[in-house]
């Protein structure tokens, strides 16, 4: 796949667009946990998200994708909608943010095997370079915001599945946009999710009875911004680059979530913290700079310089 470069632009500021809005998901998560259970929560969430996402594609009469792309789209549904959102939700009420966003942050890592395994992706030198960095700079992260904090076995459990249903659903959705545009397969993945989490719904409507109005505007907030916004745009970028390259992207939300939390909840950042959310910046640039022109080598006959073979194949995902 070959990009323009206004593509290219559209598809970085879409990343950029996710990573801002799930940055802000680890807050109202923490808001909104107070007065909802994990299921409840995340039925809430999707219900939001699915009459949103429901609505824009009746507008844009996109109508349903090919039967091609279900299998993907059932998968990512039931893993990443619903699956990762309740052991998400029930995880962070186990242990405090910081581990939350440390533990879970093994995500990334785990989509480029997958992506390599399954996608057959490669897995270029400056990728894994990258993803190393950001992995020790997210470390930083949740140790230094859980040095006051609590964390059970339970809770830790909790957000290692949180990271394997993410990675899974990633890379089952990969496939899935080869035959559908992110729109369809966002919204038909959230409504998957949504029916599997109705067995939630009794205690959905018990809790929002007696929630305070800000537990559930943040649960709406959860729904209509980092669920059907960031998750139409994220799957707008995953369909001009690799799972690989998109997961090492989401290295960005920890330095956000850190600046966050010091705007919104007043939690001022230690050193270790910022040098953590630096660490996890500086990874990311890493894992989407390109080889400098010259020094991947030259044909044997032509003498043109052509790139690594690990880097070949990959125009669009440089651009995301």
């Amino acid at each position: 796949m070959t990009n323009s470069p206004a593509t290219s632009r559209l598809a970085l500021a879409a990343a950029g667009v996710t990573v801002v809005l799930w940055a802000s998901a680890f807050v109202s998560i923490r808001s909104a946990g107070a007065a909802y259970s994990p299921g409840a929560l995340a039925l809430g969430r999707l219900l939001a998200g699915a009459l949103v996402l429901g609505a824009v594609l009746l507008i844009r009469r996109e109508g349903l994708p090919s039967r091609a792309a279900w299998p993907g789209i059932a998968v990512s549904g039931l893993l990443w909608f619903g699956a990762y959102m309740v052991v998400l939700n029930w995880g962070e009420q186990e242990v405090d943010a910081g581990t939350a966003a440390m533990v879970v942050n093994i995500g990334p890592i785990l989509i480029a095997l997958l992506g390599a395994r399954f996608l057959g992706e490669k897995l270029p030198p400056r990728l894994l370079a990258g993803m190393g960095v950001s992995f020790a700079g997210a470390v930083a992260v949740g140790l230094s915001m859980s040095g006051e904090g609590h964390a059970s076995v339970l809770g830790v459990v909790l957000c290692l599945l949180a990271a394997v249903a993410y990675a899974g659903g990633v890379v089952a959705q990969k496939p899935a946009l080869a035959h559908g545009s992110a729109l369809q397969v966002t919204t038909f993945g959230c409504l998957v999710g949504t029916v599997a989490c109705l067995p939630f719904a009794g205690q959905l409507l018990e809790e929002a009875g007696r929630a305070p109005l800000s537990a559930t505007l943040n649960m709406v907030y959860l729904g209509v911004f980092p669920t059907a916004l960031a998750f139409t745009t994220w799957a707008y970028a995953l369909a001009r680059t690799t799972a690989g390259r998109m997961g090492a992207t989401t290295y960005a939300v920890p330095a956000l979530v850190v600046v966050m939390a010091w705007v919104f909840l007043g939690e001022l950042p230690g050193l270790l913290t910022l040098a953590g959310g630096v660490l996890c910046l500086a990874g990311v640039a890493v894992s989407r700079s390109r080889p400098k022109p010259g020094k991947s080598g030259t044909s044997g006959t032509s003498g043109k310089p052509v790139q690594d073979s690990a880097e070949n194949a990959e125009t669009a995902p440089e651009a995301v």
